[in-house]
């Protein structure tokens, strides 16, 4: 019998200047799409206060109970633990992910972007990390023209060389998902991909 291959792990990325969306909207969008089954919702509004994010995140973290989705917040394991947040993902440039490890409660999920094979080198070689994010694998709407596109054979020997989870991002539409599959890739991110799901509710 033919063992088969555990499905992707989908990561929904929040953006909610680039589509427009209130606060209330995108808290039902994140809820919207654990309903469906996205595996994480990893919340990315940079603009926010610290205030302001904390109390998005645990809206967000409470919309989403009961569901398989974990909720992580770009950068700021401050914020995700002050929220309950499930963990933070890293930019490629910010601190050791070893050092945060150290602080963070037990079960803490950590992931961080790489973009090269030396970045991914480097995060195997901390060994703090559950996760590594590789990207821009394909033209994405999201990154302006020019922006460097690594393309399906850099995220092969991504996954080859990372003892690792993969997750793929950049330009993932569901024409994609099969590549990034195939690849060897855990998993997929996307933002436009899951905000237009299915038309978004009013918010009255």
């Amino acid at each position: 019998m033919t063992r088969e291959r555990p499905r992707l792990l989908e990561h929904f990325v929040t953006d909610r200047r680039r589509f427009g969306l209130s606060i209330d909207q995108l808290v039902e969008r994140a809820a919207h799409t654990a309903r469906q089954g996205v595996d994480v919702i990893q919340v990315r509004e940079r603009d926010l206060p610290d205030r302001d994010l904390v109390a998005l995140v645990r809206r967000i973290v409470a919309a989403t109970e009961g569901t398989r989705a974990g909720v992580l917040v770009n950068d700021r394991a401050d914020v995700a633990v002050a929220a309950g947040a499930a963990g933070a993902h890293l930019r490629a440039d910010a601190p050791p992910a070893s050092r945060l490890r150290r602080v963070v409660p037990s079960g803490f999920v950590i992931g961080r972007s790489v973009h090269s094979l030396r970045e991914v080198d480097a995060a195997v070689a901390e060994g703090a990390c559950d996760y590594l994010m590789f990207g821009t694998v394909f033209p994405s709407s999201g990154k302006p023209d020019g922006h460097p596109v690594a393309g399906i054979d850099a995220l092969k020997e991504v996954c080859r060389r990372a003892p690792l989870p993969i997750v793929a991002i950049g330009g993932v539409d569901r024409s994609r998902v099969k590549p990034i599959e195939e690849a060897g890739a855990a998993g997929f991110a996307a933002v436009e991909l899951f905000m237009r799901l299915t038309p978004l509710p009013q918010v009255v």
